[in-house]
């Protein structure tokens, strides 16, 4: 069974209204009630159904709605320090993005794009590399086999009762709460 996280001590953090943050929090906990409701059900019903199929199809939706909210609010902090670029993250992101004004600039423009999903940071060990990725939805666009080191949630619901329409200065706001040891802990360790 899935427990949700409590992410209450991000309750006023600059650029997020604790309404904003209320309102996404029970968001993220209807993906975990739904995530633990869709296992159970699976567990009891023919495989060999169109329901079993589709019960298969929206347990990954609620499963990575779950877990890409987890990674979101687990990267941000009330006590955001600058990215080292003489850190082991730093160093690939200036390697692999030309600086890290160039990361940030490129992941800006990701997360601005039309649409409802998500921007991520990903790094993909086989040839040890970071992309910024755009993800449908919860469940279109992953990098297969890619480790997941920072998402930004760009649904409406994650922005729309503090900016409106205007989605640039929410991204700008979350650049500005990233928790980097977090995200760099997220990076595996050369082998």
């Amino acid at each position: 069974m899935y427990v949700p996280q409590n992410f209450d001590h991000l309750i006023g953090l600059d650029g997020f209204s604790e309404a904003a943050l209320i309102t996404h929090f029970k968001l993220y906990q209807g993906y975990v009630a739904n995530a633990n409701k869709l296992a159970d059900q699976l567990k009891s019903i023919d495989a060999a159904t169109p329901e079993y199929a589709e019960l298969k199809r929206r347990f990954g939706w609620e499963f990575n709605g779950m877990r890409l909210h987890e990674y979101h609010f687990g990267a941000m902090t009330k006590n955001s320090l600058p990215l080292d670029p003489n850190s082991p993250l730093g160093q690939k992101i200036v390697r692999d993005f030309g600086s890290l004004e160039n990361w940030q600039a490129d992941f800006r423009s990701t997360a601005a794009m039309r649409g409802i999903g998500w921007a991520i940071l990903y790094y993909d060990r086989t040839q040890d590399r970071l992309f910024n990725v755009w993800v449908n939805e919860h469940d279109v666009g992953h990098l297969a086999g890619a480790d997941l080191l920072l998402n930004l949630d760009v649904f409406e619901h994650a922005f729309m009762l503090d900016y409106g329409t205007n989605r640039g200065d929410y991204i700008t706001a979350f650049l500005s709460v990233i928790d980097w040891s977090v995200v760099a802990e997220r990076l595996p360790q050369a082998s």
